[in-house]
C-alpha cells in the first residue's frame, strides 16, 4: 500500500484513468532483443510465477544523494550527519528539523528524500523555530557551560575536533598564543571537551575538578 495522505487515492486513479498497471514482482534480468525492444525478465511475487515483458522504455528508480559540497555546510555551521550523508537533526520525532547546534534548523531534501507536501510542512516547522527565536530578541543561555584556563592551554585543538556542538574555536591570545575559545551560547556543558583535554585546562562553570574532588572527599 502506499503511504501518505492522499497517496492511495492517487495509487487507484493512476491505474484507473491511465491505464497504468501495477505488478509486484522481482526483476531478474533485463535485456534487448534483434530489434531493439526491452526484454524484462521477472517473476511475479503474488503469482509466484516467472513473467517475461516486452517494453519500449526502461526506467530505473534512481536514489537520492546529498549535495556533494555538504562536507563544507558540515564544517562551516558544525552540524552532524547520518550515516547516508544527509543533515541530521536532533530527534526524529521530538525534535525534528532542530539540529544539535542552537539557531540552525534544517528541512527538505536536506534533512534525507522526500515529497513536496513533507518538504513544504517541514519548511513552515524550521521557519517558524527561527522565528521564535527571532521574536525574543536574546538568547537564553545555560548556566553550566565550558571555562577554558588560558595559562594551561597547549591549543592542541582536541577539544574542537570533540565538541559535538560547534562551540569551540582556537583563537590567538595576546599573552598565552593559540588557546581554545568556547561560545557560551552554544555551549551544553556535556563535559566532552574536559574529559577529552590532556592538559586539564577546561572545566565546567560549576563542576571545577577541585570541586568535585572536594565532593568525594566529603563523602569519604
Amino acid at each position: 500500500r502506499a503511504f501518505g495522505k492522499g497517496y492511495e487515492e492517487f495509487y487507484e486513479s493512476a491505474g484507473r484513468n491511465y491505464g497504468i498497471s501495477y505488478m509486484r514482482g522481482r526483476i531478474a534480468e533485463v535485456s534487448e532483443d534483434e530489434d531493439h525492444n526491452v526484454i524484462i525478465r521477472s517473476e511475479d511475487t503474488l503469482l509466484q510465477q516467472p513473467v517475461e515483458l516486452k517494453v519500449d522504455l526502461f526506467i530505473l528508480s534512481c536514489g537520492l544523494e546529498p549535495r556533494a559540497d555538504a562536507d563544507i555546510i558540515t564544517s562551516l555551521l558544525r552540524i552532524q550527519r547520518s550515516a547516508d550523508g544527509f543533515f541530521l537533526e536532533a530527534h526524529p520525532k521530538l525534535r525534528p528539523v532542530d539540529t544539535l547546534t542552537d539557531g540552525i534548523f534544517i528541512a527538505g531534501v536536506a534533512q534525507g528524500p522526500k515529497d513536496i507536501p513533507d518538504a513544504v510542512a517541514q519548511a513552515k516547522g524550521a521557519a517558524s523555530s527561527a522565528a521564535v527565536l527571532m521574536a525574543k530578541g536574546e538568547v537564553e543561555v545555560e548556566p553550566f557551560f565550558g571555562v577554558v584556563r588560558s595559562e594551561r592551554c597547549i591549543g592542541c585543538g582536541m577539544c574542537v575536533e570533540n565538541c559535538a556542538y560547534g562551540a569551540i574555536e582556537l583563537v590567538e591570545d595576546r599573552w598565552f598564543g593559540t588557546v581554545a575559545k568556547i561560545n557560551e551560547a552554544l555551549c551544553k556543558g556535556c563535559g566532552a571537551c574536559s574529559g577529552n583535554c590532556r592538559c586539564s585546562a577546561i572545566d565546567i562553570k560549576g563542576f571545577t575538578a577541585e570541586q568535585i574532588y572536594s565532593i568525594i572527599t566529603g563523602r569519604l
